[in-house]
C-alpha cells in the first residue's frame, strides 16, 4: 500500500506541474506570442524570392 501512495504522489506532483505551466502559458498569452514570432519569421523567409521570376499558373 505504501507504493500506491508513493506513485499517486508522483502522479499528482507531475499533474500539478503540468497544469501550472499550462495556466501560465494561457494567462501570459505565450502561445500567441510564439505564433506571432513564427509568422513573422516564416513571412521573412518566404518573401525572399527572385523579383524577375514569378509563379505562373
Amino acid at each position: 500500500m505504501k507504493t500506491f501512495w508513493k506513485v499517486l504522489g508522483i502522479v499528482l506532483k507531475w499533474l500539478t506541474i503540468i497544469a501550472g505551466a499550462l495556466f501560465t502559458i494561457y494567462m501570459l498569452n505565450l502561445d500567441m506570442k510564439l505564433v506571432g514570432w513564427a509568422y513573422k519569421w516564416i513571412n521573412k523567409f518566404h518573401d525572399r524570392r527572385d523579383g524577375e521570376r514569378d509563379v505562373a499558373f
